[in-house]
């Protein structure tokens, strides 16, 4: 009998180990994406704000309601590479609480890729915002930022987007 017991729970501890997962903060995952600009490059520069919500309201001010966000980084153009500099995650009252990448990372053609604020992750609050500092190719289509924020309780869902905006 006790050497049941002991197969059983060996085997419930091997079931439940699982590959160690990357998350958007990890600097492993930007690694495979890092990109090296000349400064005599002929890149034109931008910078975009985009509003993110790791809370919401529900019922009244004094309850709120975590959600998941999405961050989805896009190149919209069909023909050539771009550069993001920077991805700097701001709190409700703009202070930076991380920058997800040390190094510029490229985009290529119509390529996209996510930073993801996990629920449990609520140091934004109900107004955190990224600012994305970025080049293209002159005359190029801006890069696209969006938001996408949802949760799910129970049998309710709950989701709904942001874009971005450039702010110089």
């Amino acid at each position: 009998m006790k050497i049941n017991f002991i197969i059983i729970i060996a085997f419930t501890l091997l079931l439940s180990c699982k590959e160690k997962e990357i998350s958007s903060i990890s600097e492993e995952n930007w690694s495979k994406r890092k990109a090296t600009i000349s400064k005599t490059d002929s890149l034109e520069y931008g910078k975009s704000y985009l509003s993110i919500y790791s809370q919401i309201y529900s019922v009244s001010e004094h309850k709120t309601h975590n959600l998941t966000a999405m961050i989805s980084l896009r190149n919209i153009s069909d023909t050539d590479t771009i550069f993001i500099l920077q991805a700097t995650y701001h709190d409700t009252h703009g202070t930076s609480l991380r920058n997800y990448f040390k190094a510029p990372i490229y985009l290529a053609p119509l390529e996209t890729t996510e930073i993801i604020i996990d629920e449990v992750d609520i140091s934004g609050g109900k107004g955190s915002n990224f600012i994305f500092e970025w080049k293209i190719p002159k005359n190029g289509p801006e890069p696209l930022f969006e938001g996408i924020m949802n949760s799910t309780v129970g049998q309710q869902g709950l989701s709904f987007t942001t874009q971005s905006k450039r702010i110089k």
